[in-house]
């Protein structure tokens, strides 16, 4: 499709400026449509012309890829748990941390389920390393010479470990009174909080319902030994 003189096309943006300001109004599209979001609605909602995506993407697959990789990016989350005031109580800091964390698990849900849902289950496709203006970063980037699969580990180990460490750094006041090393209780506390993102079929306790069990144990405070 011929792109028309009249769509707007973002003045002074560079190419990979560009890039991001597509996947940013497509992740909100292919999170309610899933692999059913067409480039022209993707193109309508950024004010460009279709053409611009393709001259950004090799395909819509690849601009999916990218729409994976931007929602596995863990920036956004490890910005949140470093703004977080060391000068409030454990508790307190904790709070927001799963707050924080728990958005992030939700934003990435809706993303992977939509397309999950809509039949994108082949994540190991040998054909991702083609697609141009992929990027550098995460399961869609140009240039990849491994499977996208094995890619995509590699983005959550090392979101892992940074969120790990971000989460260390919120434990490190009380290191003196901690049973465990802060990295260790960080990494039990990630592990507690990703697994209230998978729910059993028993309700959830509340947020502070799981932070009291977390930092107090099991038992009633009148029936600890």
């Amino acid at each position: 499709m011929v792109e028309r003189p009249t769509r707007r096309r973002a003045p002074g943006m560079s190419p990979e400026q560009r890039r991001e300001m597509i996947i940013r109004t497509a992740l909100p599209l292919v999170a309610e449509h899933g692999t059913a979001v067409t480039t022209g609605q993707i193109a309508r909602a950024a004010g460009i012309g279709e053409a611009t995506i393709f001259r950004v993407f090799a395909d819509k697959d690849a601009l999916l890829d990218a729409c994976v990789a931007e929602a596995l990016r863990a920036d956004h989350v490890l910005a949140e748990l470093a703004d977080i005031s060391l000068d409030q109580p454990l508790p307190a800091r904790l709070r927001e941390a799963a707050a924080a964390m728990e958005a992030y698990i939700e934003r990435l849900g809706l993303v992977i389920g939509a397309l999950h849902a809509t039949g994108r289950h082949d994540r190991g496709r040998h054909d991702r390393g083609r697609h141009a203006g992929g990027g550098a970063e995460g399961p869609g980037g140009s240039g990849e010479s491994a499977p996208q699969s094995d890619t995509a580990a590699l983005d959550r180990d090392s979101a892992m470990r940074s969120t790990v460490e971000a989460l260390t750094e919120l434990f490190e006041p009380e290191r003196d009174v901690l049973r465990l090393p802060p990295e260790q209780i960080a990494a039990m506390f990630m592990g507690l909080v990703f697994g209230r993102a998978r729910p059993p079929a028993q309700p959830v306790p509340s947020l502070e319902e799981t932070l009291q069990v977390f930092l107090y144990g099991a038992l009633a405070e009148g029936e600890r030994a």
